[in-house]
């Protein structure tokens, strides 16, 4: 979102062209290209096809209009996954433990969506968030869809929240072949593509 400085698309080119110069330049490492993008109200991305298809994976994510009815946010995030650029459907329920409660959908229809659109979901591993809980996580595992546990760090100390997604992923009933980090690059690449 603007107002949390996030990406335009200028912004964005500059920094795909950096990690592709940085990239070229190491060797054994693979930096993927990747940005949190805003699902708006209509269910589309708030970046357009032609900046999208740069990127290696898309994390999108609800970050405004949490008061929809259940039927329409629903709506909202399956229309947001027709998009061949979306790739992990961002802390799934909106809520911050606390703060706010999760916003109504239907996850069952959205984890449904996301295996027919190859798809998938991320189990956050904020402390305020830890969305998706465990029962989610389950629900997931048993429906056959893999989630990507995600750290949602925005400085380096909090790069150790993923043990609190590793905890609530065991909670869940999650194995590493329910996770996709756990993935090697070939097996990544394979599950990151769309068609």
């Amino acid at each position: 979102m603007a107002v949390a400085h996030g990406l335009d698309v200028t912004r964005l080119s500059k920094h795909i062209e950096e990690i592709d110069r940085i990239g070229e330049s190491v060797t054994g490492l693979y930096l993927l290209k990747s940005a949190e993008v805003d699902i708006l109200k209509d269910g589309s991305l708030d970046l357009p096809d032609a900046i999208l298809r740069k990127l290696d994976l898309t994390v999108c994510a609800v970050h405004s209009h949490f008061h929809l009815s259940r039927n329409k946010q629903t709506e909202r995030i399956i229309r947001a996954m027709d998009n061949p650029y979306f790739t992990i459907f961002a802390h799934p329920t909106g809520r911050l433990l606390g703060e706010r409660q999760s916003y109504e959908l239907d996850l069952e229809r959205i984890i449904k969506a996301a295996l027919e659109r190859r798809c998938f979901l991320e189990l956050n591993a904020q402390p305020l968030r830890l969305d998706l809980s465990d029962v989610h996580c389950r629900l997931a595992k048993e429906m056959g869809l893999k989630l990507a546990i995600s750290s949602d760090a925005h400085s380096a100390t909090e790069l150790d929240y993923m043990r609190f997604g590793v905890a609530q992923a065991r909670r869940g009933w999650l194995e590493a072949e329910n996770v996709l980090n756990t993935k090697s690059w070939k097996d990544l690449k394979n599950l990151l593509r769309r068609a």
